[in-house]
């Protein structure tokens, strides 16, 4: 089993809650722990609640030869200007920063989370993390997955260029040892193209509430500005992922997709009025339209002044507004003709619900 909400430090993330955005600094710092420290700094005024690196090691993640194989680098590496291994050999997050970007997190007030690429990584911040993210890249390594979940803290697991019978392994393995997962669709596609929103396919969130009812889901995305992150939480997430940088002409890998503070704190505060407007789905009539209410509907009126002992005919009213709480509504009109009136009524007056407890008369 699963929990359908769980806290992330002392945060409690939960669909009756507002969401939960993890600024991905990624490889943003640029190699510079000062440049990681500030971004640490301005996601946290632009309304991130965590902000996230991603530990890996080159040699750890991928292969030279491997890549080196390849007839042509694909995919938005293509435009890399270094081979594959070297840039991820120059923007690796040295772990010799690890307790000065956790002391600054403290310090801004901001959680600090990473996606740990290779078991030591996993070992080395399971004291200090408040959640780990695994990347959708590695949903395919089970055993990681699984050394993962095992150290108790929560799980986001992202689910880009993966099958349904992908995610559900991975899903399986991590509710094998932890029971709090978040459920994140994504498309792994990091080029920042217009063309990508074609392929975000946030009907997904549908599919994994039917396939997981009330298991936390949210949104790992790569589009450009927050159009898809308004649409992730009206259908259901409670968790997104962006980029984030300074500046998006920066010649970085992840510099060109990710959000700025500017546009961050757009996204989150037309993320929180949307929050606002979903409501609990109960239909009823809300606090801020009861005097609305009464100005816009109609009631029954008198067409002439009545005498107290007339019989009430159709002619004799008609619907008009105001509607004052007391008062007969059209849909109750038919109820009252033939009633023998009790006290005079002037004309333009409204017919008393009272009236109502008299049909028999």
């Amino acid at each position: 089993m699963y929990n359908s909400s769980f806290k992330v430090d002392n945060t409690l993330v939960a669909i009756d809650q507002p969401s939960y955005f993890i600024a991905d600094i990624a490889a943003n710092h640029d190699g510079d722990i000062e440049r990681a420290k500030n971004l640490i700094w301005l996601a946290k005024e632009a309304g991130a609640d965590a902000a996230k690196f991603q530990h890996f090691k080159a040699e750890d993640i991928v292969s030279a030869q491997g890549f080196a194989g390849l007839s042509e680098q694909l995919s938005h590496q293509s435009t890399w200007e270094k081979p594959v291994f070297d840039i991820y050999k120059q923007y690796e997050c040295s772990r010799t920063w690890n307790q000065e970007l956790i002391a600054t997190c403290n310090e801004a007030d901001i959680d600090f989370m990473t996606t740990p690429y290779d078991p030591e990584a996993v070992a080395m911040f399971a004291n200090d993390v408040v959640a780990y993210k695994i990347g959708s890249g590695d949903i395919t390594w089970i055993e990681n997955i699984i050394n993962i979940a095992r150290v108790g803290k929560p799980v986001f697991l992202a689910t880009g260029a993966s099958s349904m019978a992908d995610v559900m392994r991975a899903v399986d393995a991590i509710l094998s040892v932890n029971p709090n997962i978040c459920l994140m669709q994504c498309n792994t596609n990091y080029t920042g193209d217009d063309d990508n929103f074609k392929y975000i396919n946030l009907n997904v969130l549908r599919t994994y509430s039917e396939r997981y009812p009330n298991m936390l889901l949210g949104l790992s995305d790569h589009t450009p500005g927050h159009t898809t992150v308004l649409g992730a939480i009206t259908l259901g997430a409670r968790v997104i992922e962006k980029h984030f940088t300074d500046d998006q002409t920066l010649t970085g890998p992840d510099h060109g997709f990710s959000m700025t503070p500017k546009s961050w704190r757009e996204m989150v505060d037309r993320s929180r009025e949307l929050e606002a407007s979903l409501g609990n789905g109960v239909k009823t009539i809300e606090q801020n339209e009861i005097d609305p209410a009464v100005v816009q509907r109609r009631c029954m009126r008198a067409t002439r002044d009545l005498k107290a002992g007339e019989i009430i005919t159709k002619q004799d009213m008609e619907a008009l507004r105001p509607a004052p709480t007391g008062y007969i509504l059209p849909y109750e009109s038919e109820r009252i003709i033939g009633l023998r009136l009790t006290s005079d009524i002037a004309k333009g007056d409204g017919f008393p619900i009272t009236m109502l407890e008299g049909e028999d008369a």
